[in-house]
């Protein structure tokens, strides 16, 4: 079993970090919605989510799985051996609560699987939660999978 391996190992079952809280504004929802298409109503018509069911706009779920890499800490991957990293997919991810815009959300980070690969590489398994500020379920939980290479 490789160093890296065993640095990473040390980190299992612990909270890998929380981020700074990071503000989900109109605008960031109206450019995703021109760059994916998405254009629904709740996310840009501002007159008619304002009598929808939330109030006025939400951000798109996937918008907020897209914040993941800005929500997550990377210092993690900063141990002796580790030469990069690669987003590997997702197994899991659930959207438990609409962002509203203007919400403030952040990523909180725990290491809860890992796999040796052979040729320095770890499989590694976190789960991410984003937040948002004031609200008590979280707007998503995903199991992320992060392919670790080491020396």
């Amino acid at each position: 079993m490789s160093n890296v391996t065993e640095r990473l190992r040390a980190r299992l079952g612990t909270e890998l970090g929380v981020s700074d809280w990071l503000v989900v504004g109109q605008d960031m929802i109206d450019r995703f919605a021109d760059v994916t298409g998405d254009h629904q109503w709740i996310h840009v018509d501002r007159e008619r989510a304002a009598a929808g069911p939330f109030g006025g706009t939400i951000a798109h779920g996937f918008l907020t799985l897209s914040l993941l890499p800005a929500l997550s800490p990377q210092d993690w991957l900063a141990i002796p051996g580790v030469i990069g990293a690669l987003n590997y997919g997702l197994n899991r991810v659930r959207f438990l609560t609409p962002v509203r815009a203007g919400s403030r959300v952040r990523g909180r980070v725990r290491m809860r699987s890992l796999e040796a690969r052979g040729g320095g590489r770890v499989l590694v398994g976190n789960e991410a939660t984003v937040e948002i500020e004031g609200e008590e379920r979280p707007a998503l939980v995903a199991e992320t999978l992060v392919l670790v290479l080491g020396d």
